[in-house]
C-alpha cells in the first residue's frame, strides 16, 4: 500500500485509531498499529470472511483500493475494462455491503469513498476508470440514503492530480497540463486527500451526507 491510502491510514493511527488494512498486494507492508489482512475487495467471499474478523466496534470504512489500465476506449480490451471495473466499483459495493450491518447495529458509522474529478468530467484512455469512479459516486449517494436512518453518513472524496512517488514519475508534459488546469500554484499531495478524509469521519462532519468533496487544487472549475 502506497500513496494517499497509506497516508489515510498514518493520519487515522497518529490520532489513536485501531487501523485494519485489506490489501490484495501484502498482508504485512503496514505500518506501526495497523493490522494488515491480505484480501482481494473485488471477490465479495474474500470480504466477508476478512469482515468477520473484524472487531464488533468497527464504525469506519475508506474505500480507497484501485487500480488503473489506461487505453483509449477502442483499443481496450474485455480484462483491461472488467478488472478496473472490479476492483475500483464492485470492491467498493462488496466492503459497504459486509460493513453496512455492523454499522447499523451499532447505530452509527462512516463511509468515505475515494472518486475522481474524471468520474465526473471523464478522462482520454480512462474510460473504465472514470466510469467507475463515476459509479462510486452513485453507489455513495445511494448507500447514503440507504443508511443514513441508522446514522450512517457517506460521502466521496474526488481528487485531482495528486503527487504521490508514483504521479511524480509521469512525464513532464502530463504533470505540466494538471498544473495549468488547476486554480492554485500547486496540486494536492497525499496529506490534503487524507486531512478531508478524517474530516468526513468525525463528529465534525455528522451532518454531512451523501457529498462529493472535490479535493483538486481547482483542476475541475
Amino acid at each position: 500500500m502506497r500513496g494517499i491510502g497509506r497516508r489515510i491510514c498514518e493520519e487515522l493511527g497518529l490520532r489513536g485509531a485501531e487501523v485494519h488494512v485489506f490489501d490484495a498486494a501484502s498482508a504485512t507492508d503496514g505500518g506501526a498499529g495497523w493490522t494488515c489482512h491480505s484480501v482481494d475487495v473485488s471477490d465479495s467471499n474474500s470480504v466477508v470472511q476478512a469482515v468477520a474478523e473484524l472487531p464488533p466496534h468497527t464504525s469506519l470504512l475508506v474505500n480507497n483500493a484501485g487500480i488503473a489500465r489506461d487505453r483509449s476506449l477502442v483499443k481496450m480490451s474485455d480484462e483491461e475494462w472488467q478488472a478496473v471495473i472490479a476492483v475500483n466499483l464492485t470492491g467498493a459495493f462488496n466492503m459497504i455491503r459486509a460493513m453496512a450491518p455492523l454499522m447499523r447495529a451499532a447505530g452509527s458509522g462512516r463511509i468515505v469513498n475515494i472518486a475522481s474529478i474524471n468520474g465526473l468530467r471523464g478522462k482520454f484512455g480512462q474510460a473504465n476508470y472514470a466510469a467507475a469512479k463515476a459509479g462510486l459516486i452513485g453507489l455513495t449517494k445511494t448507500s447514503a440514503r440507504e443508511l443514513g436512518p441508522k446514522n450512517v453518513t457517506v460521502n466521496a472524496v474526488a481528487p485531482g492530480m495528486v503527487l504521490t512517488d508514483m504521479t511524480r514519475k509521469l512525464p513532464e508534459q502530463i504533470k505540466r497540463k494538471a498544473s495549468e488546469e488547476a486554480a492554485l500554484t500547486y496540486l494536492p499531495e497525499p496529506k490534503d486527500i487524507a486531512l478531508v478524509v478524517l474530516f468526513l469521519l468525525s463528529d465534525a462532519a455528522r451532518t454531512i451526507t451523501g457529498e462529493v468533496i472535490k479535493v483538486d487544487a481547482g483542476q475541475y472549475i
